[in-house]
Order: C-alpha cells, then sequence, then structure tokens
C-alpha cells in the first residue's frame, strides 16, 4: 500500500480522480474514459499507468465481442481512508486501510446502528436498487454521525494540543527542545525514531543524544509530579519518557 504522500501525489491530479470515481462504477476500457471525460485517450493512457503504478487500479485483457483482438479494461484495486486535518496547534494526517471481508466478518466492527445492514444483506449476491438506496441511505446517516463525533474529538485534540504548546514554549527555550517535545506530543507511546529526527533538524548523534537526554529527563520529572509517584532509575539508564503514562501503580 502507499503511503500518504505518495497517494496525495497520485490523487492530486483532477483528471485521475474522475478516472477512479468512473472506475468504482463499473470497469471501463481507455477509449470508453477518453469519451466521458473529454480528454485523449495518450493522456488517459498516461494517467492509468500512474494509477496502476500505484496500485490504485488493475488491468485484464478481455475478448472483443466484435471478434478483434483482446482488449485492455481497468477497475480499481485499493480500498483505503486517506485523511488530513489541519488547523492551529493542529496537523493530523493518516493512510488507512479498509477492513476486508463480507458482512458477517465486519459485524463486530461495525457500530450498532449499522448492524441491521450487514445482517440484511447476508449472502445474497445482490439486492433490488430501491433496496440498495434504503441501504445506503442508512449507511450515509451512519457515517455522518461518526464524523461528526469524530470532529468533536479532533477539535479537542486541537484544544489539548493549544495549551499545552504554551508550556513547551515556556519550558523549553531551545527550538530543537521544543521540535523534539512536539514531536513526541503527536503520539506519546511511539518511539522516537531518532535518526529521522536528527536528519530533519541536521544535527549530529551527540548533539541529538544530548538534547534527548534534557528533554527525557524534564519530561520525566513532570510525569512523576502529575502521577504523583517516583521514578527511579540508575544514571544513564535510557527510560522512555512514556514510560509512566497509563500506569494506575
Amino acid at each position: 500500500m502507499v503511503d500518504f504522500d505518495e497517494a496525495l501525489h497520485v490523487l492530486e491530479n483532477r483528471t485521475r480522480r474522475k478516472i477512479l470515481e468512473m472506475l468504482v462504477r463499473e470497469p471501463h476500457y481507455p477509449l470508453q474514459l477518453s469519451k466521458h471525460l473529454d480528454v485523449s485517450q495518450q493522456a488517459v493512457m498516461k494517467h492509468l499507468k500512474v494509477l496502476q503504478d500505484a496500485g490504485f487500479v488493475q488491468s485484464q485483457k478481455v475478448a472483443s465481442e466484435k471478434g478483434g483482438p483482446p482488449k485492455r479494461i481497468y477497475s480499481v484495486q485499493e480500498s483505503f481512508s486517506l485523511r488530513l486535518d489541519l488547523g492551529p496547534d493542529l496537523f493530523r494526517t493518516e493512510h488507512r486501510r479498509l477492513p476486508a471481508g463480507g458482512p458477517i466478518r465486519l459485524s463486530a466492527k461495525l457500530p450498532s446502528g449499522a448492524r441491521p445492514v450487514a445482517e440484511r444483506l447476508g449472502s445474497r449476491r445482490k439486492i433490488p436498487v430501491a433496496e440498495g438506496m434504503e441501504l445506503v441511505e442508512q449507511l450515509n446517516e451512519e457515517i455522518e454521525r461518526l464524523d461528526s463525533e469524530r470532529d468533536a474529538l479532533i477539535a479537542l485534540h486541537q484544544q489539548v494540543m493549544r495549551k499545552v504548546s504554551r508550556s513547551v514554549e515556556d519550558q523549553f527555550e531551545v527550538y530543537e527542545q521544543r521540535k523534539l517535545v512536539h514531536t513526541i506530543l503527536e503520539e506519546p507511546k511511539r518511539p522516537l525514531d531518532l535518526d529521522a529526527w536528527c536528519s530533519e533538524l541536521s544535527l549530529g548523534d551527540s548533539q541529538a543524544q544530548t538534547l534527548l537526554t534534557e528533554v527525557r529527563e524534564r519530561m520525566l520529572f513532570e510525569l512523576s509530579e502529575l502521577g504523583d509517584h517516583v521514578i527511579a532509575v540508575r544514571p544513564g539508564d535510557p527510560l522512555p519518557w512514556w514510560a509512566a503514562l497509563g500506569t494506575d501503580d
């Protein structure tokens, strides 16, 4: 699966997005896409190559109905969700693969409001258009409800980051230290990719280790005060800053 940056690069082109929109409804031949999009077949083929190289679409040869040589037809291959949240004190990107499986397998992961739809689908291979419209509308309403809840959570996350950013500015005078703390704050329990961080700020190993030690010690002290407990280690032990997060001891 491509990463967020590559997916964004592929989807930045409006014609490629229109091609995908057509392909999710049914497979198309390049000539069909060219006619409906009013784009040259040569341009369509270039866009299809980009989409296929990225794994977004797949192609297969099918026999011609008129007895001519086989033709290549294209359909969508990838299933994923691409998210970008942006605002003051907020920058989150996410590229998530959608779960595979039929309605029964998905039922355990679905919210209660969507489970009746999965039950109605059962093992039926196809449903009438009228029934499909009803089920899609039910799912659209459930997605909107979940999106509203997610929006509220993201907004709350933004408020936390806004308030903690003031503490970062007050407690850490050096820019590289603040950069490190913000990196940690984004995903507190995720191990830091020190090599990537050093490369981004053009820091040597010794500089990075010094900054990391200073930040770690200060954050561990805060965690100890916040949790009203003591964190005891030998000098030099690389205890991670998230070691005290979520503990009940």
